[in-house]
């Protein structure tokens, strides 16, 4: 049993809030819940909508079509009734956004305290109580909604993972430019600073804040930085700098639509290209993608330990649908623990002999090019040891999927009842040799990714020899929806 709920209005009317109150209450139901967030670029006005799925199975993405369409105006409902299903329901009004949570509880059935306890956490509680009562009255209990079995969620979006995930590395130092979508991790961050002993600062530009973040690194803090795909442009000259001077440095780099400023508040797999190959000149690096929030925690703590351990630039991407969408999981993260590696001496972005001394011998540039080289080696060799890809659906299976990042959660709930393989990479520099095995093994390759020219999959042709000709590819924007997808893998495989 799913049911999908679509609450949209103006920004300003509270969309967000009233998706995550209910998001909540159905949680606190027993029902695994996934929503994301569509807003345009503005403070007051537009159109800002929110998509949330509740299920008594676990789910991880929206389907196009609705069950509940909640208008907080009337561009709302001309813009989404089409997408409502015939036997669906509305609920609109000009009323405050409070009052549809307290309808929306009427409509599942749900005992009034269980909302009035969650209105207790926001401001206003009196004047909300007030507005929910009144939808709560007006409504009719249409379904009665079961309480599952209590489960231990942890309810969070993907930026929240990247905060957690470098909290617990053992974060000193944040630096960033505020730029959508990694804003909201400058801004989580930035309430933890007294309780975790750590300091985080806005600066003027991005080339202000990798440069900063860099000073940071060689007194020994662990640094790190967060941008989108302009800001991260402007921080590759430095990135270089750090893979020849043997700098530590994680960077979050979350993804929206470019080139150019692009659409800021909408989201993307476009940069994996600049990602692979950021800065000038050749530099071992690392460059890992999560598909989850959990994941985003784990990611970002291997992402530190292999920053500390071999003083390498280390790259984080994601993008906004994974960042500020919010996913009710039961799994617990594993943190990978790192210690400080760096020490006061002398660092140059000239190649340099054993006393530090600037140089341009032959000897001494090729001994230095052969230790980077080999740095690269070792940090293939240890990333064996941790989850390079995962493999979900029926491992037998002749048909598989191949995917990264966000449209794991889409893939997940669209393979559920087409019968075929699905292999998430989630390490893409160094890229896992054991994954050429297991596209070997496959008849069908789909490829599915955000982006209009595969970006994926020219890096697996480049790695492997294996040309994915079948491609699904969305780069309207938006994310992927299950029910959309479903149709298309169903389609490739027929």
């Amino acid at each position: 049993m799913s049911v999908i709920i679509l609450i949209g209005g103006k920004a300003g009317q509270g969309p967000n809030i009233l998706a995550h109150i209910l998001a909540e209450i159905f949680a606190s139901q027993g029902y695994y819940v996934f929503y994301s967030r569509d807003y345009q670029s503005l403070i007051r006005g537009g159109h800002n909508f929110n998509v949330l799925t509740f299920s008594d199975e676990p789910v991880y993405s929206n389907d196009k079509i609705i069950n509940v369409l909640i208008c907080l105006d009337e561009n709302t409902k001309d813009l989404h009734l089409k997408e409502l299903k015939k036997d669906g329901k509305v609920l609109e009004g000009n009323y405050p956004n409070m009052y549809f949570a307290g309808a929306a509880a009427k409509i599942f059935g749900l005992d009034f305290g269980i909302l009035e306890n969650k209105l207790k956490k926001l401001k206003d509680f009196e004047k909300n109580l007030e507005e929910a009562k009144k939808g709560y009255e007006t409504e009719k209990g249409n379904v009665k909604l079961e309480k599952l079995k209590e489960k231990k969620f942890i309810f969070m979006n993907g930026n929240q993972g990247i905060s957690q995930g470098a909290i617990k590395s053992g974060l000193d130092i944040y630096y960033a430019y505020p730029m959508t979508p990694a804003t909201s991790v400058l801004n989580e961050l930035a309430g933890m600073q007294e309780k975790n002993n750590i300091l985080v600062l806005e600066l003027e530009n991005e080339i202000s804040v990798i440069n900063a973040a860099i000073g940071s690194s060689i007194t020994g803090a662990k640094s790190m930085v967060g941008t989108s795909g302009g800001g991260f442009d402007l921080m590759t000259e430095s990135l270089s700098l750090t893979g020849q001077a043997e700098i530590p440095l994680v960077v979050y780099l979350a993804q929206r639509p470019g080139p150019g400023t692009g659409i800021a508040t909408y989201t993307a797999q476009g940069d994996l290209g600049i990602a692979l190959n950021p800065g000038h000149g050749e530099f071992p690096k690392l460059v890992v993608a999560p598909g989850e929030p959990i994941e985003a925690e784990e990611l970002t703590s291997q992402a530190f330990y292999f920053s500390q351990k071999y003083k390498i630039p280390t790259i984080i991407l994601g993008d906004k649908h994974l960042g500020e969408s919010f996913y009710a999981m039961e799994k617990e993260p594993i943190i990978t623990a790192s210690e400080k590696s760096t020490s006061l001496k002398k660092y140059s972005g000239n190649e340099i002999d054993e006393r530090g001394v600037t140089s341009s011998k032959a000897e001494v540039v090729k001994k230095n090019f052969d230790r980077r080289l080999n740095k690269f080696r070792e940090i293939e060799k240890e990333a064996e040891k941790f989850c390079e890809f995962k493999i979900y659906g029926n491992k037998k299976s002749k048909n598989l999927v191949v995917g990264w990042g966000s449209t794991k959660g889409a893939i997940l709930d669209a393979i559920k009842n087409v019968g075929c393989k699905f292999i998430q990479v989630l390490y893409l520099e160094p890229f896992p040799k054991k994954i050429k095995e297991e596209l070997k093994k496959a008849e069908k390759i789909i490829l599915v990714e955000n982006n209009s020219t595969g970006q994926l999959g020219k890096l697996i042709t480049e790695k492997t020899g294996i040309f994915i000709e079948d491609k699904i590819l969305k780069y309207d924007g938006r994310p992927f929806f299950c029910d959309e997808l479903r149709e298309e893998i169903r389609g490739k495989l027929r």
